[in-house]
């Protein structure tokens, strides 16, 4: 059954197998104001410094929280002497893991539960005590004044040596995080089918979310009722988790976030620090103010694990892949976090290979515990998929985007369902033609054939992303105006993508409305829908058929009035705006807000709940990227000339939202491949070496390039749901890195196997490959 097969279904119930009248939307297939270059409803907010983010509230009589974390990546905590602190000017709170009202509580880490303060900590930055004071600085001081007793122990920060019989255990049961198998047709078979068979190892680094806004939020108490700011990507899932860790009632939690300044999958969820910070307000009866240090972030919010990847790959001489045989190791941190989620994904699912084996390892390592982060698994399975397919193709002599389209699957192979719509073919040919690969192909030969130091190359790298189809629960409500304004109240978070100006616009669209007189509530577990958070892609496909569901639920119950004014039957009536019309005679018409009813109640009101998936059929949004890269060979300078991104998302609701996504889906890459790792000292502490912006080099303005083109690939999808939408965020990272990382093949005629490429790691192959 498609999605929408009852717009007005009770949460929780059975989806009535026959619609009610006027139940099933029309896809749209003209549309007024989406899909249109609309700039965000919100951008004067933003722009102007008066858009209020957790980190800028202030209340009255509020103080400020500090964290004291472990300073070793793995020991027992023996004694905290907490009295010297206490005793501090400014201090109005203090609390430890002896304290009266902690101790009790715990924390998940996925399937592990530990102590909210662990006396064992298992990496730098667990938490031991946390402090409460009048301002930052002397809330800083007193932590810094608590004395701890530390029994440091053996740790362990190599993940590849993590499984090794020597290697110091994270917990008793030992290192094994976990272990995932995949496996279809006959391996053996498909190598001895193959006339050409390449086998590579890839390593990709750990990369650090970081985003501009802190992770952090604000507490504070009003008798039993806690209210909390969070810079957070989903205010239901903190309430949840807030309320399940103090063991208080839901309805005594509310959470509010109505604006963010980045998570990338960090903030899916709350950190201790949320938790620190309502217990400190509670014993202080006082709001307290809890924003980590930029520092505190790069240790304990969260990461993008680093993998160990080898790929065996066979394939025909008429490019038919005819085995895939991969295995990955990866780290989930002290807990678990998923080290390997997913890595595999484009192995077995987005090229045409009747037999593919997967094997992956989930290890623990005495450090920060990952996170979700942008595409989780997707860019490190690129990195080493996509450079093998260049590999095969060169291999063969074909090239390699022939190659690629040879091996486009009808359906999905992992698991094995058909696509609602694909658009992997079309995201590689039509970005391929507009890109011009064939004459910079052409050009970047020549260039490379002088005499000249600076050498070009063009790469790509294709994409499908796991999931992307949304889907419930979601609950909107929309209520219109007597003079024809409108409210929309949505649980879902901006996470700074424009998701109140998408929605804004579906509204607009459904109910014939100008964008301007729209309202907008959100994010507030208090006044707010319940909606899962904004992450993996979902947002748009989950809550733009949700809203769409909500305005015509309006729409229903104003035609319903509108006829008893006309005199006419319902199902005779169209909604035209700002108008409803009579079908059989035009001139039979009435405004809106002349609707009597209407005019009498003052407003109606909407509901939409979002519908199931198709149960049949997979919903996933596919991708190719194409760039151009220029190497100085004497100083291993490298610069991204060019980047296209083609990207097939469903509908685009809002051209200048989705264009800015492509563009930043692209520069995270760049960080990815060239520029982010998290380094840790193996030998000698086992400590985090670069924990700031200084020492941990995003990419900056001077990193990109100015070209960047964002070509839309809009398959008309009815199947996925009413707007058509797939999601957008995840896929315009995946491939970036390893298109670059073919590109420099081509320009310097070395494989890249070990990300990130740096231009001291260029100088040093380069040189490698003259003395050899």
């Amino acid at each position: 059954m498609a999605e929408d097969s009852n717009v007005y279904y009770t949460e929780g119930l059975p989806v009535p197998e026959t619609p009610a009248p006027g139940d099933k939307p029309a896809f749209w297939k003209q549309t007024d104001v989406v899909g249109k270059r609309i700039p965000r409803v919100d951008a004067y907010e933003r722009v102007s410094g008066t858009a209020v983010y957790p980190s800028d509230i202030k209340l009255p009589n509020m103080v400020y929280g500090a964290i004291l974390r472990c300073p070793h990546p793995h020991a027992k905590v023996k004694k905290v002497d907490a009295s010297r602190a206490k005793t501090m000017p400014g201090v109005r709170a203090v609390i430890t893991g002896v304290s009266p009202k902690v101790k009790g509580l715990n924390w998940k880490y996925r399937n592990y539960t530990g102590p909210l303060f662990d006396s064992h900590c298992r990496f730098e930055g667990e938490v031991v005590a946390a402090v409460a004071a009048d301002t930052r600085y002397q809330a800083w001081d007193a932590a810094h004044a608590i004395e701890v007793a530390y029994e440091v122990l053996p740790y362990v920060a190599d993940y590849k040596e993590a499984l090794s019989e020597s290697a110091p255990k994270v917990h008793d049961g030992g290192n094994l995080a976990g272990m995932d198998e995949y496996e279809r047709g006959d391996i053996s078979r498909g190598f001895a089918e193959a006339d050409a068979v390449l086998e590579e190892t890839y390593e990709t680094p750990c990369q650090i979310h970081t985003p501009m806004e802190l992770h952090g939020c604000v507490a504070n108490w009003d008798g039993d009722r806690l209210t909390i700011w969070e810079s957070s990507q989903g205010v239901y899932a903190v309430q949840s988790n807030v309320a399940e860790v103090l063991g208080i009632p839901l309805s005594k939690v509310r959470v509010i976030g109505h604006y963010m300044g980045g998570g990338f999958g960090s903030k899916l969820k709350p950190g201790k620090y949320t938790v620190l910070a309502s217990l400190l307000a509670k014993q202080a009866a006082r709001p307290v103010k809890m924003i980590l240090t930029r520092e505190e972030t790069y240790l304990c919010v969260g990461n993008r694990p680093a993998n160990t990847m080898r790929l065996k790959a066979g394939v025909k001489s008429d490019g038919t892949l005819t085995a895939f045989e991969f295995e990955c190791i990866g780290p989930s941190g002290a807990y678990p976090g998923g080290g390997t989620a997913l890595v595999d994904w484009l192995v077995r699912d987005l090229y045409k290979c009747d037999n593919v084996r997967c094997r992956s390892k989930d290890v623990y390592i005495n450090a920060g515990t990952a996170r979700p982060f942008r595409a989780p698994g997707h860019p490190q399975g690129s990195w080493a998929l996509e450079q093998m397919m260049d590999a095969l193709a060169e291999k063969i002599g074909m090239n390699p985007v022939k190659l690629r389209l040879k091996n486009i699957p009808a359906i999905s192979q992992g698991r094995s369902e058909p696509y609602t719509t694909t658009g992997l073919k079309a995201c590689i040919e039509r970005g391929a033609q507009q890109f011009g690969w064939k004459n910079a192909l052409k050009r970047a030969k020549e260039q490379n054939q002088s005499a000249s130091h600076i050498k070009r190359g063009v790469g790509m790298g294709a994409c499908v992303w796991y999931v992307g189809g949304g889907g419930p629960p979601s609950t909107v409500i929309i209520k219109l105006f007597r003079d024809g304004s409108v409210n929309l109240n949505m649980g879902a978070s901006d996470i700074g993508t424009g998701t109140k100006t998408v929605m804004a616009l579906v509204t607009a669209e459904e109910l014939g409305v100008k964008p301007e007189v729209i309202q907008i509530e959100h994010a507030d577990t208090g006044t707010t829908q319940y909606a899962t958070p904004s992450g993996g892609s979902k947002t748009v496909p989950t809550e733009s058929p949700t809203v769409r569901n909500a305005a015509i639920d309006v729409k229903r119950q104003i035609l319903e009035m509108a006829a008893e004014d006309l005199d006419v039957r319902t199902a005779e009536l169209d909604y035209e705006g700002t108008e409803i019309v009579w079908r059989k005679d035009k001139s039979k018409r009435i405004r809106v807000t002349d609707v009597g009813r209407l005019k009498k109640r003052g407003v109606v009101v909407g509901v939409g709940y979002r519908g199931p998936n198709p149960r049949t059929k997979t919903v996933n949004p596919f991708g190719a990227q194409f760039c151009e890269v220029e190497v100085n060979t004497k100083t291993g300078e490298m610069r991204v000339l060019r980047f296209l991104g083609a990207h097939d998302s469903g509908r685009v609701l809002d051209r200048l939202t989705y264009d800015n996504q492509v563009f930043g889906g692209i520069v995270m890459g760049i960080g990815f491949g060239m520029t982010e790792f998290r380094q840790l000292d193996g030998k000698q502490t086992g400590k985090l070496c670069n924990r700031n912006w200084h020492d941990y080099k995003l990419p900056t303005a001077l990193d990109v390039p100015v070209d960047m083109e964002s070509l839309p690939i809009e398959i008309d999808d009815p199947e996925a749901n009413n707007t058509g939408t797939k999601g957008l965020g995840e896929p315009v990272t995946i491939p970036t890195a390893s298109a670059i990382a073919n590109a420099l093949y081509m320009a310097t005629g070395i494989r890249f196997t070990n990300a990130p490429v740096s231009p001291m790691g260029m100088c040093r192959r380069l040189a490698a490959r003259k003395e050899g």
